[in-house]
């Protein structure tokens, strides 16, 4: 069997990443409209870790837990020793969506309906922190008095900056607790990228035929390797596939279309550059274990 190499953390094209993490037990950030004493955040820890606990706990460890995406784009944040979960999404037009989910992230949770009060700061920046209040908009299907969805609004000088949001406290049934999450990981997918350089170990990859990747597969794929090809696509990683759905032969998540690559004449679709990568190195290697692209499909 092909070894399964899971890359997680892309992102949908309008959303910005959030990367999960632990209790950050460092000092708090300030703020002038009375934030809680103890937020999850502080120097040294802005933008580079998010989570969330409660009185008897606290979120799991980036490792524990992973960087998992969420159903839109956005990337799972824990709650508690991943009691629930939430998705927090950074739209291009300075809106902030979290999105309520359960102990299993695919089903959605409803909340009881209520204003979340966030503080955000800049990262790297001693200014005091900013309230952004998160009013919920429940979404069809929700029941009354419920909500699966809170949306907040950045300040217009905060929008597009790298940026650390602190909520500390949000009820779940009987239980509170707090939660932090930042976009720095996607503050840069804007810049501009350099036009990658082969190197001599992807073009003995895909530049040369072996196993079922023939000189046919070369000429197909553009006689270049992904990384120029696929220069500047982001990758977004969707871990729960429906029956039906074509799956990446290496990582079995949600398969994308524009990471196509051809392979002993057939068409394969992948979730990234890695995989493409990986599937190549075992066509050549253990052509036996290359199935059809038919079967690469969620049962």
């Amino acid at each position: 069997m092909l070894r399964k190499w899971v890359l997680l953390g892309g992102l949908a094209a309008a959303a910005t990443v959030v990367i999960v993490g632990c209790n950050d037990s460092s000092a708090p950030p300030e703020s002038s409209k009375g934030a809680d004493p103890s937020p999850l955040t502080g120097p040294g820890g802005e933008g580079r870790r998010a989570g969330a606990n409660n009185a008897g706990g606290t979120g799991k460890t980036e490792d524990e837990h992973g960087h998992k995406p969420g159903a839109h784009g956005g990337i799972l944040v824990s709650l508690g020793k991943d009691s629930y979960h939430a998705e927090a999404v950074f739209t291009k037009n300075g809106a902030v969506r979290l999105y309520m989910l359960g102990k299993d992230e695919a089903r959605i949770q409803e909340v009881e309906g209520q204003e979340l009060v966030g503080f955000v700061t800049v990262a790297g920046s001693t200014d005091a922190a900013v309230e952004v209040k998160f009013v919920a908009e429940p979404q069809k299907g929700d029941a009354a008095g419920k909500t699966s969805l809170f949306v907040g609004k950045l300040p217009t000088d905060l929008a597009g900056k790298t940026v650390q949001v602190t909520i500390n406290n949000i009820r779940v049934g009987s239980e509170r607790f707090r939660i932090a999450f930042s976009n720095e990981a996607a503050a840069h997918e804007g810049d501009a990228m350099p036009v990658k350089k082969t190197t001599e170990e992807e073009a003995k990859l895909f530049l040369t035929p072996g196993g079922k990747y023939t000189a046919a597969d070369i000429a197909a794929n553009g006689k270049t390797i992904p990384a120029v090809k696929y220069n500047g696509v982001r990758p977004v990683h969707d871990s729960h596939p429906k029956p039906g759905q074509k799956i990446c032969p290496i990582s079995e998540t949600v398969s994308n279309p524009k990471f196509a690559w051809v392979v002993g004449g057939k068409t394969y679709e992948f979730c990234c550059i890695p995989c493409i990568e990986e599937f190549v190195a075992a066509a050549k290697e253990k052509p036996d274990q290359i199935k059809d692209p038919s079967e690469y499909v969620k049962k």
